[in-house]
């Protein structure tokens, strides 16, 4: 190892294996095959860098990954690389440069490898490292005539999608209930009559999600043309025509038939219930309508052909009569396979018909608002590459691009691929091959590289194929070679991440073939072989904990989603926890690290989040152990934002009684059981909100309570939910109150919470309601970044922790096997592109069934590479173990495939029984201690002991000069001025929850709103609008109180001196923004503003504007408006000025607690404009 020697420098990388020396070679293709924890995106930046240093541009290098994080990640790792390059001494960066590469260094070269970082930077554009979504959507914004898409085209996310999708799906059950659509019309019929409405739709979703994935977006009649072929009822008959043909006279030998069936009245019970039900049909005067019962003579409940059509002892007086009994038999078998497939094809092609529509209705929707989804980036990538128009395409891009690597090939869709192939197979065509198509040479010519894992492929719900990894190895490795160029197949076999202990249990697990079914295509065993030699491991099996057989009490009271107190999980669980508390406490030496544990050590991985997870997170928490919570969070089902919706209730409508006494039981009013109680208790008819408001004074609880909730119903109307929430959370300390009561992990949720609420005020005019509506429906899903431990235990998902490591991995949740409850409702027929919808197992013809079969081999497949995954994430010590249900655990589970490898016919060395804190005896794979170093590293001094005081010295002395010098004073502009919220005192407001004046309040508003949105209808329409507004029962106004309010404001809006003001020239809640010089000082840029007018009018000559002033007393004379409303009318009027500088500007209040107008005097304006220009900034 190379030291750091002054600056900045850098070491020296570790000597690279020849594998990894392969797989980074520049002048070669290469596919690699990586074992876990071998050091991929090590390799990845190697072969980066090595082709910067072989003379490629950087802008000719595309590396695609499989998360922006890893994109990230990565891009910042090549430039730290680089950075340390750029100023390391010539000995380092030399003798790093002849590791790396492999050969002795010029010069020339050491110049070259210093000028990158340089050259990387000034790259127009960035390095290339992204993910595929990102790269399409960078091509489809440079081409998007050729891809006939919207040039400045939107990319939505999921929920965006799902929401357009949902709103496609309601336009067409309406379009298929009407008759101009009868295709579509039978479809929906026969879909009804087979499944319920969450059935339908998760079959319309799914079957949405199988056209978008497969870009199947053209003629649905060919598809379903081609389901009928396959299925071989392509001859155009029903059911019943079916049937009907099979009951038909000259199908039947109804003379051999009658003859069996007398015969068998003769024999026993079952020979003469047979011949009963042969001869009832036979004789039926409608036989169709018997034909049910007559397949009960042939066919068992569930479909299969009987075994015994006649006892042995009839058979043997009259053999004769089972040779015609089987010949019906086969015949009823047949007509029953045509049956099942013909219904499956009906079926299948309703299901499509109508996902088919929606998908049609869906892209319709993106078409017209310019929107692309995340499949769209991708489909429309791969039809604008192998389009008409390609050949542009790939001339523009092609002069800038020679070298493409793939990251995570294994998970990478085959719709991914086929745009892979389409960039790079220009790179194995004629003059492709050697050079770029500007002229210029591609240093050792134009390579595709790809790493990846078979056995880690587990994203088969995002479209990935691990079959496709093979296949397109293949189909590369023959361009390659039929163009002449290098290629190579290199396997990464030596893990740097895991102890030889957890890696030789993985090899014995998978060892044996049910094990290694599905892992990989390539033959042979799954070989690790470890670095860490000298590190003594650890893989412990625990016994499995099984249900008790006790009867637990079921409180009357207690909540129905209360699990029991000694469920199997929940046993686990205390198990594990004890288990950690013990290291925690006894300060257990992690003896591959020699150190003590400590809780980001530890990671704890489940197949799915269930009631195992929430059980040991609370078992982790009672323990006060610090826990990260799950990886995944839906923010509707968490209290904080249960806390935050409720609150929003209460605001839309008080007289909830429910959700009021949920709100001040939460943590916001914090009242306790005993006050709500006393509160709620012998009120009878009353509305808890109102016996509140009536009992305000009894006490201090009271007031505080009835404090806040009114201020929450003041803000309700007039402020954003964003607003809203963040006043809530904010000056009313609701997050403070939060956060004391549920602890830190209630921030994300809360955090997430405000930025949906900002996110819903992007998309439209915000509502509370609105809001509370679209953030329920949307069930947004949080996903945490748990990368790092940050000093607390992590509890994961297999699939989440992709790509993840920690020291100590728990597998607890090891019994369970896949049972096919989210298996598609539309089965893949394999390899021919085509789904199935057998509707449910029972009824699945022999399409179905081979479907049906495949999907679940896959299924297991994936089962059993998760298990690999999950294994390998481990890099000191390994903890399986598992919880059973009442039913046995199956053979294949991943507790009985790591059992038979470790502890079966062949057991692993060094197995030795340990007895476990509770009782029980577990089993133990643990290295030689004697041969595990004294300290961290065998080679490194130990560390010298923590010195607080030196390190705050050395700290300090680190730091730059300008961090303890004041901030320098802000530039002008300040923060925007809101002229409605001036910056003088605010005027008196009248109480909206005061019994004298509540009315009042109420009034006001309705003024307000009928002031807005009245003018925008047609004169003679207003009054009839006014009254249905006002007379809705939530208003409680009575025919007087409405006539009145209608008669009032109709006259200020039909009065010709206001008329212009809610005329046709007028506008409602128009916007304002900008810079105004008037209102700065004379050498100042002026001040920003940014507010809203209520009214605006622009006529030829002047404007009008009018600001509606609701609960506020109104005063009688112009001259005492208050100052506060004088600088707000001032500050618009100045700005409109700027926009309008010929005409004159006239200024209106408009009180509506009367209603009534008052035009400002300008002369006041102009003194409160001035008082504007000289206030503070």
């Amino acid at each position: 190892m190379v030291k750091r020697q002054g600056g900045r420098g850098v070491s020296a990388p570790p000597r690279a294996t020849a594998e990894q020396q392969a797989a980074a070679a520049p002048d070669a293709s290469v596919w690699v095959t990586a074992n876990a924890g071998t050091g991929k995106t090590h390799v990845l930046i190697d072969r980066v860098t090595r082709l910067l240093l072989d003379g490629t541009a950087p802008a000719r290098i595309l590396c695609l990954t499989f998360t922006k994080a890893a994109a990230a990640e990565m891009e910042e790792r090549l430039f730290r690389r680089l950075g340390g390059w750029a100023t390391a001494p010539d000995a380092v960066l030399r003798e790093y440069l002849h590791l790396l590469q492999g050969a002795a260094v010029t010069d020339s070269g050491l110049r070259q490898a210093r000028r990158l970082f340089a050259r990387a930077l000034e790259t127009p554009g960035g390095l290339k490292i992204r993910t595929i979504h990102a790269f399409c959507e960078s091509l489809l914004r440079r081409f998007p005539l050729e891809a006939a898409i919207p040039a400045h085209f939107q990319v939505i996310d999921e929920r965006s999608a799902a929401e357009l999708i949902a709103d496609a799906r309601k336009q067409v059950l309406a379009a298929a209930q009407g008759e101009d659509d009868l295709p579509l019309t039978s479809a929906l019929q026969r879909l009804v009559r087979r499944i319920d409405e969450p059935v339908f739709i998760a079959l319309m979703d799914e079957a949405v999600r199988k056209f978008r994935h497969a870009g199947r977006k053209g003629d649905v009649d060919a598809d379903i043309a081609a389901l009928y072929a396959r299925l071989g009822v392509g001859d155009g008959r029903s059911v019943d025509d079916i049937v009907q043909a099979a009951c038909a006279r000259d199908q039947l030998p109804e003379a051999d038939l009658r003859h069996a069936a007398e015969t068998l009245l003769g024999g026993g019970k079952t020979d003469c219930e047979r011949g009963t039900v042969i001869l009832a049909f036979l004789d039926a005067p409608n036989r169709q309508a018997q034909y049910g019962a007559y397949l009960s003579a042939w066919l068992t409940q569930k479909g299969a052909a009987t075994k015994r059509l006649i006892t042995k002892s009839l058979s043997e007086q009259h053999p004769h009569i089972a040779d015609i009994l089987l010949a019906e038999q086969q015949r009823i078998v047949a007509v029953e396979a045509v049956v099942k497939a013909t219904r499956v094809a009906e079926a299948s092609a309703a299901a499509l018909r109508i996902g088919a529509a929606v998908v049609a209705a869906y892209e319709a929707e993106k078409s017209r608002h310019g929107l692309l989804d995340y499949d769209d980036l991708i489909g429309h990538t791969g039809n604008l590459l192998a389009g008409v128009g390609a050949g542009w395409v790939l001339y523009k891009l092609d002069g800038g691009l020679d070298h493409i690597l793939v990251d995570e090939a294994q998970d990478t869709s085959p719709a991914q691929w086929e745009v892979i192939r389409l960039l790079s197979d220009e790179f194995f065509a004629g003059d492709g091959a050697r050079e770029a198509l500007d002229g210029d040479s591609a240093p050792g010519g134009r390579t595709i590289f790809a790493v990846g894992d078979e056995k880690q492929s587990i994203y088969s719900f995002q479209g990935a194929d691990p079959a496709s990894f093979a296949a397109m190895r293949n189909y590369f490795r023959s361009r390659a070679q039929a163009a002449g160029r290098n290629w190579q197949d290199v396997s990464l076999r030596q893990s740097f991440r895991s102890v030889p202990e957890v890696l030789n249990a993985v090899d014995q697990v998978f060892a044996r073939a049910l094990a290694r079914e599905g892992l990989s295509s390539e033959p042979g065993e799954i070989a690790h072989m470890p670095v860490r030699t000298a590190a003594p491991g650890r893989v412990e099996i625990w016994p499995t904990v099984v249900p008790e057989e006790v009867e637990t009490p079921n409180p009357w009271d207690a909540p129905l989603d209360t699990p029991a107190p000694r469920s199997s999980h929940a046993v686990l669980a205390d198990r594990i926890v004890t288990q950690i508390s013990n290291w925690l406490e006894q300060e257990e030496i992690l003896t591959p690290q020699n150190r003590p544990i400590v809780p980001d050590d530890i990671l704890i991985l489940v197949r799915r989040r269930n009631d195992f997870v929430e059980a040991v997170v609370r078992k982790l928490k009672q323990c006060n152990i610090p826990v990260a919570g799950t990886d995944r969070m839906v923010l509707t089902d968490q209290m904080a934002v249960m806390d935050l919706i409720a609150a929003g209730q209460f605001a839309l409508m008080p007289e909830d009684d429910l959700t009021l006494a949920t709100l001040l039981r939460s943590p916001f009013v914090g009242m306790s059981e005993d006050d709500l109680m006393r509160l709620a208790a012998d009120r009878s008819a009353q509305r808890l909100w109102h016996e509140l408001v009536r009992r305000q004074q009894e006490d201090a609880v009271f007031a505080d309570a009835h404090a806040l909730l009114s201020r929450l119903l003041t803000m309700a109307d007039f402020v954003p939910p964003f607003e809203f929430f963040a006043t809530l959370l904010g000056p009313m300390q609701g997050r403070r109150r939060l956060l004391s009561r549920l602890g830190p992990d209630a921030s994300d949720p809360i955090d997430e919470f405000l930025s949906q609420a900002l996110q819903y005020g992007r998309l439209g005019p915000p509502s509370l309601q609105g809001f509370l509506h679209w953030v329920g429906a949307g069930r947004t899903e949080i996903k945490r970044d748990l990368e790092q431990g940050g000093g607390a235990v992590r509890v994961m998902t297999v699939h989440a922790a992709k790509g993840l490591e920690a020291n100590i991995v728990f597998l607890p949740d090891c019994c369970a096997l896949p049972d096919g409850k989210f298996d598609p409702r539309l089965l893949p027929v394999p390899d021919e592109g085509l789904h199935v919808w057998p509707v449910k197992k029972d009824l699945d013809d022999a399409v179905s069934a081979a479907a049906r079969t495949a999907y679940a081999q896959a299924r297991e497949a994936e089962y059993r590479r998760l298990l690999y995954v999950a294994m390998t994430r481990a890099r000191d010590w390994l903890y399986i173990g598992g919880y059973e249900s009442r039913q046995k655990r199956k053979d294949g589970c991943w507790y009985n495939l790591v059992c038979d490898g470790l502890l079966g016919e062949a057991p692993a060395a060094h197995v030795t029984e340990v007895p476990l804190p509770w009782g029980e005896t577990g089993w133990r794979i643990a290295g030689d201690l004697a041969a595990a170093p004294q300290t961290h590293e065998e080679a490194a001094p130990a560390p010298a002991p923590f010195n607080e005081k030196q390190a705050r010295e050395e700290q300090a002395r680190s730091l730059p000069d300008w961090l303890a010098r004041p901030a320098p004073a802000e530039p002008d502009p300040p923060a925007p001025l809101a002229p409605s919220r001036p910056t003088g005192e605010e005027p008196a407001t009248f109480s909206p929850r005061s019994s004298d004046d509540r009315q009042r309040f109420q009034r006001g508003r309705l003024v307000h709103h009928l002031l807005q949105y009245l003018p925008d209808l047609a004169p003679q329409a207003r009054e009839a609008a006014a009254r249905r507004y006002l007379g809705q029962a939530g208003h409680g106004l009575d025919a007087a109180a409405v006539a009145a309010l209608v008669q009032e404001t109709l006259s200020v809006m039909n009065a010709p001196a206001f008329a212009p003001l809610f005329g046709p020239d007028s506008q409602a809640e128009v916007p304002l923004a900008g810079l105004v010089p008037a209102l700065g000082p004379a050498s100042g840029p002026g001040k920003a503003i940014a507010g809203q007018i209520d009214r605006l009018c622009v006529l030829p000559d002047q404007l009008l504007i009018v600001d509606y002033k609701t609960n506020r007393p109104a005063p009688r004379d112009p001259a005492a408006v208050p100052e506060a409303y004088l600088r707000q009318m001032a500050a618009y009027r100045a700005a409109l000025r700027l926009v309008y500088p010929a005409r004159r500007v006239r200024c209106a209040l408009l009180w509506t607690d009367g209603p009534h107008l008052m035009w400002l005097d300008e002369a006041r304006l102009d003194t409160a404009e001035r008082a504007l220009a000289d206030a503070p900034s």
